[in-house]
């Protein structure tokens, strides 16, 4: 999320920004390839992803959004639609977590409905239908 935060608020899309944030912050070797699918993963189908966030939140559009929320939320869509080894809620109860803990005091409840909304769609097979 700390990531796309920094790529999102200076509008770029480097992997130089991958690399500066490898520098400076303590990644596990073993988390690295999990780290850089979500990244890479997230930017590729961003498109999509923020279509979907749009849809499922009550008239906010995804550049009005926090941008801590929405790349929070963002991973979040990605693993919820591409992560298939991952539960669904384990996704949204992390976002969750990340919200409480970098966001505001309303950050969990706004990505907890909105994700909530799109886990339903999801495995009702409606999410990508009409997005």
């Amino acid at each position: 999320m700390q990531v796309l935060f920094q790529m999102d608020t200076n509008d770029e899309n480097s992997s130089g920004t991958v690399e500066l944030f490898c520098e400076h912050f303590e990644v596990s070797k073993t988390a690295v390839p999990f780290f850089l699918q979500l990244v890479e993963g997230v930017k590729a189908h961003q498109y999509e992803i923020d279509r979907l966030i749009e849809r499922f939140s009550d008239n906010w559009k995804i550049g009005r959004m926090p941008h801590v929320d929405r790349n929070i939320m963002r991973v979040a869509v990605y693993e919820l639609l591409y992560c298939d080894d991952i539960p669904p809620r384990a996704s949204i109860n992390e976002a969750i977590d990340i919200g409480k803990k970098f966001g505001t005091e309303h950050s969990s409840a706004f990505i907890n409905g909105i994700l909530d909304s799109i886990r339903i769609s999801i495995e009702d097979k409606t999410a990508l239908a009409t997005s």
